[in-house]
C-alpha cells in the first residue's frame, strides 16, 4: 500500500506540470495587457513600458513560465497583480470558504442521494421508487443558479427563515482561526456564531449538492439493484436476518465501490463547479476569487488558482483508490 501511495503521489508531478502549462498558455492568450489593468487608462507609455519590464511581460511566454514555475517551487506562488499581496497568503480563506462550502454540499448530497438510491433498490417499482427517479431526474436537469435564485426568492424574501448571502452575520464578525468558521466558533465555543454561520450555508449547499445528490441517488440504486441479486444475499435472507440489515450491512457495503467513485469525482467537481453559486450567494469562495481574477487580468492569481484546485482534484482521487482497499478486502494494491 505504502509503495503504491508514493507512485501515485509521484504521478502527481507530469499531471500538475502539464495542466500548470495548459492554463499558462490559456490565460496569455486572452486579449488584455495587465500593466494597462493594473495602471489604468490614463497611465502614461512609459510607466506602462517600466511595469512590464517589472513583470517579465516583454519576455517571451517560455521565459515567463520558467519564472512561474521557480517560484512555485520554492513554494511561491507569487504576487497578485492586483492587490500586490502574496498569492500563498491570500488564497487561504478563499480556499477554506470553498471547501466548506463543497463538504456541506457533498454530506447533504450523500445523505440524501445514498439513502434514496438504496430505499428506491429495496423498494424496487413502488411509489418511492418513481418519485426518488423522478427528483434525480429533475436534480440532475435543474441549473444551479436557478435553483439558488429560487432558493433566495422563498426561504429568504418571502419566509424569512435563511440569510440569503455572505458567510456569517457582519455585524457579528467571526474571529478567523483556521478559516474554516464553523471550526472556528467551535474552538471559540461561539455557539450563537456556530448557528450563524450553520444558517448561511444550508441554501448554499442545496443548491450545490442538489446535481450530485441527483447522481449519487441513482448511481446507488443501480449499483445496489445488482448486488440485491447476488446469492450472498439470498444467503442472508435465509438466515432470517431483518431486511434492513440484509440491505444496508449487507448489501450496501459490497455496492459501494461505483458510489465511492461518483462521490469522490462529484467533490473534485464541488470544488471548482462552485463559482456560479458562490456569485448568486455572495460566497467568498475561490471559484469568485478566480472568476475576479480573470476580469483583472491577474495572471498569477490564475493560474495558481486553478493549479491548487488541480492538486486537490488528484488529491481526492488518490484518497478514493485508498478507500477502496478498506471498503473492499479483495482489492490490493502491490
Amino acid at each position: 500500500m505504502l509503495s503504491y501511495i508514493i507512485r501515485r503521489l509521484l504521478q502527481l508531478i507530469p499531471v500538475l506540470i502539464g495542466m500548470s502549462i495548459v492554463v499558462f498558455c490559456i490565460i496569455h492568450a486572452i486579449p488584455g495587457d495587465p500593466a494597462q489593468v493594473i495602471l489604468g487608462e490614463h497611465a502614461t507609455p512609459k510607466t506602462l513600458a517600466d511595469l512590464r519590464q517589472q513583470l517579465h511581460l516583454n519576455d517571451p511566454l517560455y521565459k515567463q513560465y520558467f519564472y512561474y514555475i521557480r517560484n512555485i517551487l520554492t513554494g511561491d506562488l507569487g504576487e497578485s497583480l492586483r492587490t500586490k499581496r502574496s498569492i500563498t497568503d491570500e488564497i487561504g480563506p478563499y480556499l477554506a470558504a470553498t471547501l466548506e462550502l463543497s463538504i456541506t454540499g457533498l454530506i447533504f448530497a450523500v445523505i440524501v442521494g445514498v439513502n434514496a438510491g438504496i430505499i428506491a433498490a429495496w423498494k424496487r417499482n413502488s411509489w418511492f421508487d418513481y418519485v426518488a427517479m423522478l427528483v434525480a431526474l429533475v436534480g440532475v436537469s435543474m441549473p444551479v443558479f436557478w435553483l439558488g435564485l429560487m432558493e433566495q426568492l422563498v426561504f429568504a424574501q418571502k419566509l424569512d427563515w435563511l440569510p440569503s448571502i455572505g458567510r456569517f452575520n457582519t455585524r457579528e464578525p467571526i474571529t478567523a482561526i483556521t478559516n474554516f468558521y464553523l471550526l472556528d466558533t467551535i474552538i471559540k465555543g461561539d455557539w450563537n456564531g456556530f448557528k450563524d454561520v450553520l444558517r448561511h450555508l444550508i441554501l448554499p449547499g442545496i443548491a450545490l449538492g442538489t446535481i450530485p445528490m441527483a447522481i449519487i441517488a441513482r448511481m446507488t440504486r443501480s449499483s445496489m439493484l445488482e448486488v440485491m441479486k447476488s446469492d450472498f444475499i439470498r444467503t442472508a435472507r435465509a438466515k432470517g436476518l431483518h431486511e434492513f440489515w440484509v440491505v444496508y450491512r449487507h448489501a450496501l457495503k459490497n455496492a459501494f465501490i461505483p458510489v465511492l467513485t461518483v462521490i469522490g469525482l462529484q467533490l473534485g467537481l464541488l470544488l471548482g463547479g462552485a463559482v456560479l453559486t458562490e456569485t448568486i450567494f455572495g460566497w467568498p469562495g475561490i471559484g469568485r476569487y478566480i472568476n475576479d481574477a480573470i476580469a483583472f487580468r491577474d495572471y498569477p492569481v490564475v493560474q495558481s488558482g486553478i493549479l491548487v484546485i488541480a492538486f486537490l482534484f488528484v488529491l481526492i482521487n488518490l484518497i478514493v483508490d485508498i478507500l477502496y482497499a478498506y471498503i473492499d478486502p479483495r482489492i490490493q494494491y502491490k
